[in-house]
């Protein structure tokens, strides 16, 4: 859950306190291993299971964590993130033999029907889904922060790095996206189930790479996060949003290189763990810092375990996809683990437990097999499997051992579900536990299906029927109501409108309703090619806009109608002779009702929607006319 007692640095002085702290951390760590102090030969594993809080009626995310918390602050497993609309929870620690996936699996949905029985009294619910499909941009404003200090002081100290004018967000899939974001809050979309590896320090350099080489055919066969704002993007979106968000990097016209905070990494490790923690302290700079009476090298000096907050506190703030951890045992000894954050939430705690079941044995076994992976397989073929994952998903083509070229599901079939089943045998996991969870992800692979690929197809399949808005709400009402019957995702069927048994236009705002896929024009165009454009594409409305996208003026069906009836011979009449010099316009927080309301007192068709003089989107009469006729065939059924 991180350091909670952090602040951001505030002088020349604390940065110089908190760097030695770090640098005598470092050295009392290494102290540690070569004199053999950290627990060995144990095996255990745990996992942080995140999610997201929506309103019942309206399946939008529901800012209410905070009064979650006070209602259910006697569970020590349970605790904020980072925006007021996730929770997030802790499962025990466990011994990873017999019994222990099964126990995990109990927990998880032990915690998770508490929540949901509380949040009956908010009206609310709760979703495990890597990025939530009804998230807004506006949602990840920074009223939406939790308030609690380490938040703070994280998004300021982020802040206080950024070289550019804003965070850059740009990804491609099926559509594209391409915003500014005015905060790192962005990163609020991405829910995750992290599972943790406890590992000896003489075997985590060969365990370490494994999960490098792993990362890209789990994420495949696990991807559930496909949708961002309405827009169909990577099949693990989770991957690019989390480190743009908290890229504050800005382009240059040379080649340096420059690392972001969020990264896969660069090579394999060689020697040891401090090879991380060397290279992240020497690309990057403290951004947090915190009150630490302890002396690690004092503390080693009397025997003492040291809790090295400093870099704990360090490591909290660099996000790899296989993290390092360190740790104190309840024995007292420190231990090492390796922190799988590559996994979404969702689609069920079953689908989560079968990922865990699957990247846990898959460790243990390939390790078994091959004892150094960096000679089976090139860093570089790991690294460009892991970006081809996180776009493509289960449809990925991998570079695999032996330098082959192998397809994700043809890979795990044939190769890694048999290592997987020997090594969670190997750790004498329970054989129907090994059957059921591996189950699943067998019949994932034979069925081409996960949860990118099922939102994916469901999204697409509403978006020819009804509204993006309706779509991402009857998406994530049908993805709630499959969670809470357990049903593992590759026995989904395809939500109809009818699993969405109420829709509330009225709470929407412009911006969730209008249309942003626009045909302009420019003042100085020929009226000709507006009537054209119109025709091709059965426009009612052309907006006007100027070569930096500012709204210049609005030209109706109705104004060329009246032109080519009074039309005669004379000069060229251009788009400004006739065009509505100063439309009625709304701003994207304006409500739908508020926009209806200004349509019929003026008497107008169309509003288009602009945000400090830009065009960003348009909406009409019929938008609202197709909403109200199925809102007429609801109130039916």
């Amino acid at each position: 859950m991180g350091e909670q007692q952090v602040s951001i640095v505030k002088s020349d002085v604390q940065m110089q306190h908190f760097v030695r702290q770090l640098l005598n951390d470092l050295q009392a760590f290494e102290y540690m291993l070569d004199n053999d102090w950290f627990e060995s030969g144990i095996t255990k594993i745990g996992a942080e299971q995140e999610m997201c809080i929506v309103d019942s009626g309206t399946f939008k995310p529901a800012p209410i964590a905070m009064q979650v918390l006070e209602e259910l602050g006697h569970y020590p497993w349970l605790e904020t993130e980072l925006a007021k609309f996730n929770l997030e929870t802790n499962l025990t620690p466990r011994l990873f033999e017999q019994d222990a996936l099964r126990k995990m699996e109990e927990e998880a949905l032990y915690t998770q029907q508490i929540i949901r029985t509380h949040l009956k009294k908010f009206d609310a619910k709760i979703i495990l889904t890597g990025i939530l499909p009804t998230l807004r941009k506006f949602d990840l404003e920074i009223h939406n922060l939790t308030p609690k200090p380490r938040y703070f002081a994280l998004i300021d100290a982020i802040n206080n790095q950024l070289s550019k004018s804003a965070y850059e967000l740009h990804l491609e899939g099926i559509d594209e996206l391409h915003i500014n974001h005015n905060s790192p809050l962005l990163e609020a979309c991405n829910t995750s189930f992290q599972v943790h590896l406890q590992v000896s320090p003489h075997n985590f350099v060969q365990y370490y790479n494994i999960a490098q080489a792993l990362a890209a055919p789990v994420m495949a066969i696990a991807a559930n996060s496909p949708l961002v704002f309405g827009r169909r993007l990577w099949h693990e979106s989770r991957i690019a949003l989390f480190q743009q968000s908290l890229d504050t990097r800005k382009t240059n016209n040379h080649l340096r290189e420059s690392s972001p905070r969020v990264q896969f990494g660069k090579n394999w490790l060689n020697e040891s763990i401090l090879e991380i923690h060397k290279e992240d302290i020497a690309r990057f700079r403290v951004l947090l810092a915190t009150e630490i009476e302890e002396n690690s090298l004092e503390s080693i000096a009397q025997n003492k375990v040291p809790r090295l907050r400093a870099l704990q506190v360090f490591n909290s703030t660099i996000y790899r996809w296989n993290r390092p951890c360190y740790g104190i045992s309840p024995s007292g000894k420190p231990h090492l683990r390796i922190e799988n954050r590559v996994l979404p939430a969702g689609p069920t705690i079953v689908d989560e437990m079968a990922n865990a079941a699957f990247w846990l044995g898959t460790m243990i076994g390939l390790a078994d097999e091959i004892q150094d992976i960096r000679k089976a397989v090139s860093f570089d073929d790991v690294q460009d499997n892991f970006l081809k994952s996180a776009k493509f998903g289960i449809d990925s083509s991998f570079n695999w051992i032996g330098d082959r070229k192998i397809g994700a599901c043809d890979l795990i079939i044939n190769e890694l579900l048999p290592i997987a089943k020997k090594g969670l045998q190997n750790q004498h996991i329970q054989q129907e536990d090994i059957d059921r969870y591996l189950g699943i992800i067998e019949e994932r692979a034979k069925h081409h299906m996960n949860g990118a690929r099922w939102q994916l197809r469901a999204f697409t399949n509403l978006r020819k029927q009804v509204t993006q808005d309706e779509a991402v709400s009857i998406l994530t009402a049908s993805i709630i109501k499959n969670q809470e019957k357990e049903i593992p995702v590759h026995l989904w069927t395809n939500p109809e409108i009818e699993d969405l048994e109420k829709y509330e236009p009225s709470k929407l705002k412009v911006v969730e309703f209008m249309r942003t896929d626009l045909f302009t024009v420019q003042k100085d165009d020929i009226i000709e090619l507006v009537a054209e454009l119109m025709d091709w594409h059965n426009i009612r409305y052309m907006p006007v806009e100027d070569k930096e996208g500012n709204l210049s003026g609005l030209v109706s069906s109705q104004q060329l109608i009246k032109y080519f009836a009074r039309k005669a011979e004379g000069p060229e009449i251009m788009v400004k002779d006739i065009m509505i010099t100063h439309p009625i316009t709304v701003e994207p927080e304006t409500t739908i009702i508020e926009a209806m309301e200004l349509m019929r007192e003026n008497n107008i068709g169309c509003l288009p929607v602009i945000q400090n003089g830009e065009l960003i989107g348009l909406i009409e009469e019929l938008d609202f006319l197709k909403v109200t006729v199925r809102l007429i065939n609801r109130l039916e059924r």
